[in-house]
């Protein structure tokens, strides 16, 4: 009995160890065989990788900055208010005062502090003025009042 066991036990060794073998071998095989494939993978992501990275490069442009210089006028020392304009665009004196304000380049906050009304009410003049003076923009509205020689 005792020999029966040991033999069974060298069978069982010997047919774990040609298992392990044979998973060696096809595990030799295996590489052997797709080694081409591995290869060429890894070289399709490094192209990949680096065609990114030159493309980020190209799209990437430098930013260019341009110095213009323009010519300020001189603020006139006496200003005189175009009335006829003021009253023919309609123009009621709170919405002056906001246009006003508006110049000094004051936010609509700052200038409905200093007016003693509320915020919406600034906006509401401020949209009162875009209309009328047929601009889109406070900075239009500014340039547009001057040119018209409703404020300084």
């Amino acid at each position: 009995m005792l020999k029966m066991r040991k033999t069974i036990v060298i069978y069982g060794l010997a047919l774990a160890v040609l298992t392990l073998l044979l998973n060696v071998l096809e595990y030799k095989f295996f590489i052997r065989d797709l080694s081409m494939e591995v290869y060429m993978g890894l070289i399709a992501i490094m192209f990949t990788i680096v065609g990114i990275w030159v493309a980020t490069k190209i799209i990437r442009r430098k930013t260019e900055t341009v110095i213009k210089e323009v010519p300020v006028l001189v603020q006139q020392s006496h200003f005189e208010l175009n009335e006829k304009e003021l009253q023919r665009l309609g123009i009621s004196n709170r919405e002056y005062d906001v246009l006003e304000q508006m110049s000094q380049g004051l936010s609509n906050q700052e200038i409905a502090d200093k007016l003693y009304v509320s915020l919406n009410t600034v906006k509401t003049h401020a949209s009162n003025l875009y209309i009328k003076l047929d601009v889109k923009r406070r900075t239009q509205a500014v340039q547009r009042a001057k040119e018209l020689g409703l404020i300084p």
